[in-house]
């Protein structure tokens, strides 16, 4: 069976550090994600719900390797014990960053086909939402 990852790929007119502020401090991520309790570096982190304030996804930060890759384990209430992985890559590109997303590890099954959509469609609105702050729109 082949595996089932996401890949998402944006451009942003912001630089690689403007870029990784987004993905690494709480209020930033608060405006596009979810909010942690502390800027992520490498260990455990929780993000919460910048309205509910409830747990909404926890994991380990395993790479942080500041402006260039973010990589963290990632599980949500729906995936039970499961855990996937998230790889963030920043490069420059003329104008900006080129931000790459790879989300891996999701559930082989069919059953889990309606978590992969609406992962899929998640990603598309978060980083929409980066897009739109990051571009001042």
């Amino acid at each position: 069976m082949t595996d089932s990852i996401l890949r998402k790929r944006i451009f942003l007119k912001a630089s690689k550090p403007q870029v990784w502020a987004y993905l690494t401090e709480p209020d930033k991520l608060a405006i596009w994600f979810h909010r942690p309790d502390a800027p992520l570096a490498e260990g455990p982190y929780a993000m919460f719900g910048t309205d509910s304030g409830d747990k909404l996804m926890w994991g380990e930060v395993q790479i942080f390797d500041p402006h260039d890759v973010l990589e963290y384990t990632f599980t949500i209430k729906p995936m039970g014990d499961a855990t996937s992985l998230v790889r963030w890559q920043l490069d420059t590109v003329p104008g900006g960053t080129m931000l790459s997303l790879e989300h891996s590890g999701l559930p082989q099954s069919a059953e889990a086909f309606g978590l992969i959509l609406a992962l899929d469609t998640g990603w598309d609105d978060h980083l929409a939402r980066m897009r739109a702050d990051a571009h001042g729109d």
